[in-house]
């Protein structure tokens, strides 16, 4: 929570010193060149091509070829690494403005004839002169960067000279062609899905509430990224379950059942003329050093449109902080995709961790998107390693945009439910603002049985990767879905907030082929409820919450009830606990900015009061961070009114 305050203010800092390298209004040039093995001249594949002091590079092809585009002219230095080879620099590398500059012929050394030391040239020189000198082999990006160019708007002001800050990653046209954002949006070719909003349902016609759960969080740390950057998101963005689910409510862990649930309810603060009921599931905690061993493959998207310190840069600092937290019994493979797929890191053990974070610290972009091939590759080397003893995880890093191959999700869902059923899972983590998929990301999450998670900054990667480490991996329950059956004597209608493309057929519940959702160790899920009374009907009990769920071992299913009575109502809102009030505020901010129609009248001003009540009560960061957030979104309250 702190470091995200302490980061926006030594941004700026930083963005002061900042000097572009593309201020210039000469157009970008290229860089190719090949690399060869000095000894068997043999073409090596997968090394890493860096532009010091920059976030440009690219990786070379399956015939030791590789090509950095949009480089600001200018005179460069290359760092060249490769697995197993020892480091090249190649210096005085002049770009011209729209031309190629072609390298001589890169010869690496195996690294076993000196693992510490670089070899050096000036590539200007017909004939290159090599000397040696002493070198680290680590790249550090540790340090906070400036905020990348985002937008058209931003881009025009770097062109004139007024640039506020931005990356030496070089000039991103909108994705669409032109020179400006269709629709007016802040963002160019951000793609989201309309689920459509949950309407009540009468209980004559349907007592029935049947979902799969989703303890997914994306949706609220997109919206935090671009209300952290001055704008309102669209509100095909807003998922509500995934506002709520962001938060931590303070439930209990079982202690000797896979899950608790907890029911609470009070007269609704924000629905007219209805209670709100929150149905919370805890799932049991895993202790750290009881995690099972885990069989990882990273797949990293190092297309064009990743080359930006918040997307490949993160990444690199995201699958760092991981890799440092897995244990001896782990394993690592790494799978890169730019226009093609390439194996890049064969499954590693962690006692080799300095093979692994070598191979982390020479991913750099080049090329379109071929997602398929990428996760095919990923895909086939976590079927070769697994282990049905342990974890067996594809972490997929990208922006989720896909254009090279099959690019629809749908396409690619049908051969990855295969890996998913054998227990080979997939959780699809987004980076990016601009030219970024939500559907695709969201979709392959869901239905990989993993998850999806979106990262905005080396904090959001240290919960997910570090605070979290073993909920993210470790599944303790597949296929959870959640059934309410509702008393139609006693309740006259409902309504579920969020969850619309969860939702499961009333029939399907007891099907145990039906997908539902996963739970990690520790994880929890919270659901709520806006309901309607009969008039004048007393009956105590409301209803029964069914939850059904696999065992992520042996496939065997379970089915556990707890009845609603009006015993776990309070009277008032105001006698509520502060986490119950917390899960009002985020649903109630999330049905604002999808601009529910349950939400009409509403005022982001009354959540920002009731967040400051909560704070007074909870008095923890996780409310100033929220309390920031709600602020920020009311003094974007016009821009609301017209999205």
């Amino acid at each position: 929570m702190h470091s995200r305050f302490v980061k926006i203010g030594f941004a700026i800092l930083v963005c002061a010193m900042a000097i572009p390298l593309f201020l210039s209004a000469e157009e970008p040039g290229k860089i190719k060149g090949i690399i060869v093995d000095k000894d068997t001249s043999k073409p090596i594949s997968g090394a890493s091509v860096q532009i010091e002091g920059t976030t440009l590079g690219a990786l070379t092809g399956p015939d030791g070829d590789f090509l950095i585009m949009l480089v600001p002219p200018g005179t460069y230095k290359l760092k060249i690494t490769a697995i197993g080879y020892t480091t090249v620099i190649y210096e005085n590398l002049i770009v011209t403005s729209s031309l190629t500059s072609e390298c001589p012929r890169i010869e690496m050394i195996p690294a076993s004839t000196d693992l510490d030391k670089v070899i050096r040239g000036e590539a200007k020189r017909d004939k290159i002169e090599k000397y040696v000198t002493a070198s680290s082999q680590s790249i550090s990006a540790d340090q906070i960067k400036c905020m990348p160019v985002q937008t058209v708007g931003d881009i025009a002001a770097i062109k004139k000279g007024n640039a506020r800050c931005a990356e030496t990653s070089g000039y991103f046209p909108p994705a669409h062609g032109g020179t400006a954002i269709v629709n007016g949006e802040a963002f160019d070719a951000m793609f989201y899905e309309n689920y459509g909003v949950n309407p009540f349902v009468d209980t004559e016609d349907d007592h029935l509430s049947t979902f799969a759960i989703d303890v997914d969080d994306a949706s609220y740390v997109l919206t935090r990224s671009y209300i952290e950057r001055g704008t309102i998101p669209p509100k095909d963005a807003v998922r509500t379950e995934e506002f709520i689910n962001h938060f931590d409510y303070g439930y209990d862990p079982p202690a000797n059942s896979p899950f608790e649930v907890y029911i609470e309810g009070a007269p609704s603060k924000f629905g007219q003329n209805c209670t709100l009921i929150r149905f919370g599931i805890k799932g049991k905690k895993i202790r750290t050093e009881n995690r099972k061993a885990a069989n990882l493959v990273f797949v990293v998207d190092v297309s064009g449109s990743m080359a930006r310190e918040d997307r490949l840069g993160l990444v690199r600092q995201a699958l760092r902080m991981l890799t440092n937290e897995l244990t001896i019994r782990d394993k690592v493979g790494i799978v890169v995709y730019g226009s093609r797929g390439q194996v890049i890191l064969e499954p590693t053990g962690i006692d080799k961790k300095e093979v692994i974070l070598a191979a982390i610290e020479q991913l750099y972009p080049s090329g379109s998107t071929n997602a398929e091939e990428g996760l095919r590759l990923g895909y086939q080397m976590a079927d070769r390693m697994f282990d049905p003893a342990k974890i067996n995880r594809i972490i997929l890093c990208s922006d989720g945009v896909a254009n090279n191959g099959v690019t629809k999700a749908e396409e690619l869902l049908k051969w990855i439910k295969s890996y998913a059923d054998k227990g080979i899972t997939l959780s699809s983590i987004g980076f990016g603002m601009g030219n970024y998929n939500d559907i695709l990301l969201e979709k392959l999450g869901n239905k990989g049985n993993g998850f999806y998670a979106y990262v905005d900054d080396i904090a959001e990667a240290r919960r997910i990767f570090v605070e979290n480490l073993t909920g993210t991996l470790q599944v303790i329950a597949r296929d959870v879905k959640i059934q309410v059956d509702f008393d139609s004597s006693v309740v006259r209608s409902y309504r579920l907030l969020g969850y619309e493309n969860r939702d499961v057929a009333d029939d399907k519940f007891r099907d145990d082929k039906e997908d539902g959702g996963e739970i990690g160790s520790g994880h929890s899920v919270t659901a709520l409820y806006e309901i309607k009374f009969h008039d004048n009907v007393n009956s105590d009990k409301l209803g029964t919450i069914f939850i059904r769920f696999k065992d992520p071992d042996n496939g065997e299913v379970t089915e556990v009830s707890r009845h609603v009575t009006r015993g776990m109502l309070h009277d008032g809102f105001a006698k509520s606990s502060p986490s119950f009030k917390l899960a009002a505020a985020a649903a109630e901010f999330g049905e604002i900015l999808r601009k529910s129609y349950w939400a009409r009248g509403s005022k982001i001003q009354d959540v920002l009061d009731l967040a400051n009540e909560i704070y007074r009560e909870r008095n923890d960061e996780s409310m100033l961070e929220f309390m920031d957030l709600v602020s920020k979104a009311k003094q974007y309250e016009e821009q609301l009114a017209d999205k």
